[in-house]
């Protein structure tokens, strides 16, 4: 009998394939448009679940801010302002009351910083050895400035990234294995650049946030379901040399690791240099990356400084788990 793995949580392959199989179940047109964040009309919804281990990342992150900058950014992502959170809190008996009243401080501060009210929610504790501690559950909810939606892409489009890559991933591999590293993760809500784009009045197709699966998962993603080829210019893409090295010591590639505050748009030609302006002023890493081309392979072709071209393919195996 087949089994649930490690490996369908990724973002990559396995998790396409589930989605695909038994939650075909729930096949429907809002579904099937797969995009970060359900459009009904001029309301934005999204769910997400957060099992982040460890739950304390630095001083700065942890699975309380994590929560928060995961489901407002999915609504950021198809073009709506967030608004309004629900939060559920699976605890592990003996879970210490300190550690809660942190996390929820950095939810509390998160959602003020953000302008996102949490108006309702819900508590379950499990027996001690049956959560790890602390599970959430978030739910936001936003009002459509202008909808950007994954069906629209097409070839022609300019591909661009908000900053560099594979820092939270990496944060998560370091903290695990007790190193030392000048890493931290990218976790942060984009509600300033985002919205500053959407007020921009430029052509913006489609946003999605490098996750699970990072860079390779989304770009593969978007060449599936448009049925393009996309060119991507390696060079253009930023990785910190400490998470370079990091991916050489564990065996990673960093286009695969995980982001909690980078993201891909897709934006018309005319647009891109307006784009690219607006995403340099929040982080100088922002860069254009590529192109949607014309040709119908579905492939994601990754193209070095020298001009050598290799295919960047969608993530598969037991990548990096819990990493949110």
């Amino acid at each position: 009998m087949k089994q649930i793995t490690l490996a369908h949580g990724g973002g990559g392959e396995e998790m396409n394939e589930l989605l695909k199989g038994v939650f075909k179940l729930f096949n429907n047109e809002i579904l099937k448009e797969a995009n970060d964040a359900a459009i009904l009309g001029d309301i934005a919804l999204s769910t997400d679940s957060f099992v982040l281990s460890p739950i304390f990342l630095d001083e700065e992150v942890n699975i309380g801010k994590l929560c928060v900058c995961g489901s407002v950014n999915d609504v950021l992502m198809v073009g709506a302002k967030p608004l309004f959170l629900s939060l559920a809190l699976i605890l592990e008996e003996g879970f210490s009351f300190e550690n809660l009243e942190k996390i929820l401080k950095s939810i509390r501060e998160e959602c003020e910083k953000n302008g996102v009210k949490l108006v309702c929610g819900d508590t379950k504790v499990v027996p001690k050895g049956k959560g790890d501690g602390i599970y959430i559950n978030t739910t936001a909810l936003g009002q459509i400035i202008k909808p950007c939606q994954t069906k629209n892409l097409k070839e022609g489009l300019s591909v661009l990234l908000s900053g560099d890559v594979g820092r939270h991933g990496a944060s998560v591999l370091i903290k695990r294995n007790e190193l030392e590293a000048n890493v931290k993760s990218d976790c942060k809500c984009v509600k300033e650049e985002v919205l500053e784009l959407l007020e921009a009045n430029l052509n913006i197709i489609a946003m999605r946030d490098a996750t699970r699966g990072g860079l390779s998962a989304v770009l593969n993603e978007w060449a599936s379901f448009c049925k393009k080829d996309i060119l991507v210019y390696e060079e253009k893409i930023a990785v910190q040399d400490e998470v370079l090295g990091l991916c050489e010591l564990f065996g990673y590639e960093p286009y695969e690791l995980a982001n909690e505050g980078t993201f891909l748009l897709c934006v018309e030609q005319q647009d891109t240099q307006k784009a690219l302006e607006i995403l340099q002023k929040f982080n100088k890493n922002a860069n254009i990356i590529g192109e949607i081309l014309p040709s119908e392979k579905a492939r994601v072709i990754l193209q070095n400084a020298y001009g050598a071209k290799r295919f960047l393919e969608s993530p598969k195996g037991e990548l990096l788990p819990r990493i949110c």
